[in-house]
């Protein structure tokens, strides 16, 4: 990393503990299929009334950052206005095959293979101008990846508050547990996004460390 720009992580570290902004971009974060836009459809739905895209089992659905500012979060008479920052999922390497079990031919395939790269990219990028981060993984894996571990040292190398969410944990192999394990120094809130099961803990962990 270059002079100028640890200077400038340092600088906005500074500034979001000297200045607490009015609206804070909160980034969705997490591997393929762990839940990301269902948890940002469960955020928006609860507070204002609408989703902000569809899941698929088909990995990588999501392949453009989506952003749904004004998201006004109040509980325990604390209140926050975020603006959701739905990302595409991280992974190590996109290869077109994993997408020809889905049906996609060989050309939709590498398509949506080049897309999904790019939505990495650009997911990466978007670290830079954010304010803090629900990492999401899924309760039911091995939380302890490359993927998974890559992720939490960029985050913590930008100082980004974070919370993990530990999701679908209505499935009855899950195992928040074994992610609290695995990073004990962050914070971990067990939920089910599809079903809205402690959802209301995690608005007010939101609340707490983003406030």
């Amino acid at each position: 990393m270059g002079m100028l720009a640890s200077l400038k992580k340092r600088f906005r570290f500074l500034y979001r503990i000297l200045f607490r902004k009015d609206k804070l971009k909160i980034g969705i974060y997490g591997p393929p299929n762990a839940g990301k836009t269902t948890l940002a459809n469960r955020i928006l739905r609860d507070w204002l009334g609408e989703i902000i895209g569809t899941p698929s089992e088909i990995p990588h659905e999501t392949r453009r950052v989506k952003l749904r500012e004004g998201v006004k979060i109040q509980v325990d008479g604390k209140s926050i206005t975020i603006d959701v920052v739905d990302t595409p999922g991280i992974a190590a390497k996109v290869d077109f095959h994993d997408f020809l079990k889905y049906g996609l031919s060989e050309e939709e395939a590498k398509r949506r293979a080049k897309e999904a790269t790019e939505g990495v990219i650009e997911a990466i990028k978007w670290l830079d101008d954010l304010d803090g981060i629900l990492l999401v993984m899924d309760s039911t894996e091995d939380p302890f990846t490359q993927v998974n571990v890559t992720i939490v040292g960029n985050i913590e190398a930008r100082k980004l508050p974070l919370i993990i969410v530990a999701n679908k944990i209505d499935l009855p192999n899950a195992s928040p547990a074994r992610i609290k394990s695995a990073f004990p120094q962050h914070q971990v809130v067990p939920v089910s996004a599809l079903k809205g099961i402690n959802i209301s803990s995690l608005y007010k962990a939101m609340a707490e460390k983003f406030g």
